[in-house]
């Protein structure tokens, strides 16, 4: 059994199905199946297209005249949603499968922060026309695309102490940390004057409505902007002086939250940079941060295909009528968990807070008195019976701050090379637009 990793990831839909209000889902009418635009072997139907803008649409209820014409959003989102189906696509091929329970789980928390059950869920969604077997597809292929970015951070992105001691080296040094955005006015390799001129254009148009106040950073990123973040704003995150380009990071000092800067020419086209805010990344060093950490002991029955799950749950009570019976919990465990790597501890967990093992876990070590053993419970790795051995309280400042700085530098890391690695997939792929301005133009064939 492994600790749960930070989570880096996040969704690369211009909006999460999870945190969408389902009337935002609804269609105005019956989905269409023309095709919008063929992708390798699959095809985006005009249908998800307009869903997928309506969802958009719906972000800036009241504030429409700052979104761009809908020839230009339709043709952003329709190149988002080829980007998840090249993505799926990859994941598939790399053996990546969501499971019909890993699914379920997720639709079950859909309905529940949309204060319903998952019957109701699917009731609401057919009286607003929306088919369950689409909708839970599409639930399906975002959890694929996140699981993909996940194997790519663990087979491509480390960061090493060495970083995690310099990048805190220099918070102590220089402290402050800027929130930024940008608005990329891309340029194609080898542009010639014209394109430049062009470009130059373009960017110096967009820094003139910004300046006469005509529309607010985050649209004129979601109009114009053609960075991978386009439909987010253009956000950036938090980034220290040495995470910002050199051009940029003269400026800083200079700048207040709000201002605006560029545009500058940069490797990949013009780009407009925002400071939305700054902070003290020494702001809350120092101050002391107690946390509760245990020592338990597990033992765990999996739920495979040799294995179904009343087999699994019917094996862990049995282990726990045992030990209820006076059997000692580290003979059971070293004769019966089937978790390798505590098992020859006795199922020896170590110290832990109470989140290391995610929150079933952790709500089961709360519930019970130091020596007690807990209820058999499932989480996805099987069933589980827990001893609770110990608690203690930790001052976790310092473990808090190394885990936020590897979080900052791993995050900043996956964004550069998965962009990189979703432009040579894009760039790999055969593409058709059926839709749109670009429809029935040369399909983008595979490079050789």
């Amino acid at each position: 059994m492994t600790k749960t990793l930070p989570v880096l990831l996040a969704s690369l839909l211009a909006v999460s199905t999870a945190s969408v209000p389902l009337q935002v889902l609804a269609q105005q009418s019956q989905p269409l199946d023309r095709i919008a635009a063929v992708v390798d072997e699959d095809v985006v139907l005009q249908s998800e297209l307009d869903r997928a803008i309506q969802n958009i649409k719906a972000q800036y209820a009241g504030r429409e005249a700052q979104l761009p014409p809908d020839d230009v959003l339709s043709r952003q989102v329709l190149e988002r949603l080829v980007l998840v189906k090249l993505q799926v696509a990859r994941a598939e091929s790399s053996g990546i499968k969501i499971s019909d329970q890993e699914l379920n789980q997720a639709l079950n928390a859909i309905a529940q922060q949309n204060g319903s059950s998952l019957d109701a869920l699917r009731q609401r969604l057919a009286k607003d026309g929306i088919d369950f077997n689409d909708f839970r597809a599409s639930v399906r292929d975002e959890i694929t695309v996140q699981r993909l970015r996940q194997s790519f951070a663990q087979s491509r992105i480390s960061v090493s102490e060495g970083e995690v001691d310099a990048a805190l080296k220099q918070q102590a040094t220089v402290g402050t940390q800027y929130h930024l955005a940008h608005i990329l006015i891309g340029l194609p390799e080898g542009a010639n004057a014209d394109q430049i001129a062009t470009g130059q254009k373009k960017a110096d148009g967009v820094k003139a409505l910004l300046d006469k106040g005509e529309l607010d950073f985050n649209a004129a990123a979601v109009r114009y902007s053609d960075s991978p973040n386009a439909l987010e704003g253009g956000d950036l995150g938090w980034r220290t002086l040495d995470e910002i380009p050199n051009a940029f990071a003269q400026m800083m000092g200079q700048m207040k939250a709000g201002d605006v800067i560029g545009p500058l020419r940069g490797p990949s086209g013009f780009q407009l940079l925002k400071l939305v805010e700054v902070r003290d990344a020494n702001a809350t060093a120092g101050t002391g941060n107690t946390v509760t950490e245990y020592h338990a002991r597990h033992i765990l029955v999996r739920v495979n295909d040799q294995q179904d799950n009343a087999a699994a749950k019917a094996k862990i009570e049995t282990l726990r009528a045992r030990i209820a019976g006076g059997a000692d919990f580290q003979a059971v465990a070293k004769e019966a968990s089937e978790d390798n790597n505590s098992k020859g501890q006795g199922g020896d967990l170590g110290w832990f807070p109470a989140d290391a093992f995610g929150p079933d876990f952790g709500r089961q070590v709360e519930s019970v008195a130091d020596g007690g053993v807990s209820q058999a419970f499932r989480t996805d790795a099987g069933w589980h019976i827990v001893q609770r051995v110990a608690t203690r309280q930790t001052d976790a400042t310092n473990d808090n701050q190394r885990a936020q700085v590897r979080e900052t530098i791993g995050r900043r890391k996956l964004e550069e090379e998965y962009n990189r690695f979703l432009q040579e997939l894009r760039g790999e792929a055969y593409v058709s637009f059926r839709s749109g301005d670009r429809a029935e133009n040369t399909a983008t064939p595979p490079q050789s």
